[in-house]
């Protein structure tokens, strides 16, 4: 077995901190500032607050595998979201349920045995997100109870005090594929990358077309096949007898 290198695992630590201190700060002050017009609110979001506080994920991927402590980092930060939200500490509720969805996703692929269930997944969730946005769970709580989906979204804020909002589902799945590019050895940033663009574009097509809700998990599930095609279609093309 080899050991992690520590001045690796110290440097990540380090810059793991640093980036979750710049976001907390962005969100605690954000809402204090001027608001800004609706497209410059898109802006900050898609570039600047999503992909920092999705970046949070991609430095702490190291800690996926350790399966005991992701298992009770779950229960702990799930525990945590309910006593903060009810306690109308809503900042650090929204990180306590970032913690906790993305502990689920990793926790939920320790359950998968091969990289086909990863595919499996990528390939159906589209069409099941799709459906409850247009007429299933999500669209009844999206327009009728939006208190509840404010109650368990991760918020990323903008000046002023807007924000757009992932549900469990979609920091759950984000996580679990971007695990999966290390347990099976795919491209990890570059699935980041794409990922993140692609709920960056789910915003701004939101925004444009005027919808209220627009399903993120087709966008991810593409942004996880793209970044992975050829590593994909390697493993699982047919092989001739």
């Amino acid at each position: 077995m080899v050991e992690p290198d520590t001045s690796v695992l110290s440097r990540r630590a380090a810059a793991f901190v640093a980036l979750l201190a710049a976001v907390v700060t962005w969100d605690a002050v954000a809402p204090h500032l001027d608001a800004v017009s609706v497209w410059p609110t898109v802006a900050i979001i898609a570039a600047g607050v999503l992909p920092a506080t999705m970046g949070l994920i991609l430095v702490a991927l190291p800690v996926w595998s350790r399966r005991r402590i992701v298992t009770v980092a779950l229960v702990v930060f799930a525990a945590a979201a309910v006593v903060t939200w009810a306690a109308d500490a809503h900042l650090a509720a929204n990180f306590c349920k970032l913690a906790a969805y993305t502990c689920s996703g990793w926790v939920f692929l320790a359950l998968f045995e091969e990289l086909s269930w990863v595919l499996l997944i990528a390939l159906i969730i589209p069409f099941v997100d799709a459906i409850s946005v247009a007429a299933g769970p999500t669209h009844t709580i999206v327009t009728h109870h939006i208190q509840v989906y404010s109650a368990v979204a991760v918020a990323f804020v903008a000046p002023g005090g807007r924000a757009a909002g992932l549900g469990p589902p979609d920091v759950l799945f984000f996580a679990l594929f971007l695990a999966a590019t290390v347990r099976w050895q795919l491209r990890p940033v570059w699935t980041w990358l794409a990922m993140t663009g692609m709920y960056s574009l789910t915003l701004v097509i939101a925004n444009a077309t005027d919808v209220s809700g627009l399903p993120a998990l087709p966008f991810l599930s593409f942004g996880f096949l793209v970044a992975n095609a050829d590593l994909l279609w390697r493993r699982f093309k047919p092989r001739r007898a």
